[in-house]
């Protein structure tokens, strides 16, 4: 490999490591920032209270500031669902129509507007990195053209996602529209840990054959499609909690799980499943792949994050739901799914190299 391209695959699995790493942070501010009520502590958007840094006292606001944000709002929320009913979502556009705690305006909060404030900022960052990501990916063009692709598409989805965001606070926060903001927020993740993996067959890699039987690497499938199900279950627990907070005024939370009722039972019941495939999947591995390999190391940072998941949501369930637990648990649960992503590629990866070398 010539000396320049060395160079710029160095370069370019060094920004699309950052960018990784700094989308895990903003998830972490997000679950910082649901936690603490503080979703709506900005009514607008991409601008804050009409400003680019917002104010600091109400005083800065006019007296009538929750009509005239409210009025925008409900304007970009008849356009939202205007663009629903065109794509064929009727019933969609008519919950959000006739969805009366969209009407609701939330008083100035100078701590939550700044919290949310922070937040948005982050996505300016993250907004950057990918743009630099892409930048980085152009000279590996002719080395591997699904580097620039796949960069390309992480950038048009984190625009979309951004657009997301903004109908997540025109809507009020309307839950379903939070899950599908997560969602979408995993699938970057899924695709920047894609290509800063890709990237790294193209520096010279000393070739370790491991034969890892296929049922590991279909299990370990199995595990990640049914984390992802897991991640739902769990925001639609959140968004059960969430209503159940709003009609106690977020008092008596030791009564908000006993309040959920189905819902909870079955995430509950769903983490013991998965503890189960995934003994299964780390006894498998730690069979089958050599000591110190990146499998078997990665596999092992698996096991503690479904241990710390599952022993996050038990002490919410038994204290309360503390609010500074739950970042932490959304947290995990997404860097399970990265872990889980990373290690098929590995596998795959070892699989394509033992099946060039026979």
């Amino acid at each position: 490999m010539k000396q320049n391209t060395k160079h710029a695959v160095s370069s370019f699995r060094r920004v699309s490591l950052i960018t990784v790493i700094a989308v895990y942070i903003l998830i972490l501010i997000g679950g910082i920032v649901r936690s603490t009520g503080s979703g709506m502590g900005c009514p607008d958007w991409p601008k804050c209270f009409g400003s680019v840094i917002p104010p600091t006292s109400v005083d800065q606001l006019p007296k009538n500031y929750q009509e005239i944000y409210l009025e925008k709002r409900l304007a970009k929320n008849e356009r939202f669902v205007a663009t629903l009913e065109k794509l064929g979502f009727t019933e969609k556009a008519e919950e959000i129509a006739n969805d009366k705690s969209i009407l609701i305006e939330e008083e100035f909060n100078p701590v939550k507007t700044w919290i949310e404030y922070l937040n948005r900022l982050a996505g300016v960052v993250i907004g950057f990195l990918i743009i630099l990501t892409v930048w980085k990916s152009f000279p590996l063009w002719n080395t591997d053209k699904w580097l620039p692709i796949v960069s390309v598409f992480s950038l048009v989805l984190v625009i979309f996602i951004g657009w997301i965001g903004s109908i997540v606070v025109s809507t009020n926060l309307l839950h379903w529209m939070i899950t599908v903001h997560m969602i979408l927020a995993l699938l970057l993740v899924s695709l920047l840990i894609y290509v800063y993996h890709r990237s790294g067959r193209l520096q010279a890699r000393k070739g370790v054959k491991m034969d890892v039987p296929g049922k590991v690497e279909v299990l370990l499938l199995i595990g990640t499609l049914l984390m992802f199900v897991q991640v739902v279950l769990g925001t639609q627990v959140r968004e059960q909690i969430d209503i159940i907070s709003d009609s106690l005024g977020n008092m008596l939370r030791e009564e908000w799980v006993g309040r959920v009722g189905i819902d909870f039972l079955i995430h509950r019941s769903f983490s013991l499943v998965l503890l189960g495939i995934h003994v299964l999947y780390f006894f498998w591995a730690f069979k089958y792949t050599l000591r110190r390999s990146q499998v078997n190391l990665w596999s092992q940072v698996l096991m503690i994050l479904i241990i710390l998941e599952i022993a996050t949501g038990m002490a919410m369930a038994y204290f309360g739901i503390p609010a500074f637990l739950q970042p932490i648990h959304l947290l995990v649960g997404s860097l399970i799914i990265g872990v889980q992503v990373l290690l098929l590629l590995e596998i795959r990866e070892h699989k394509q190299f033992r099946l060039n070398t026979n």
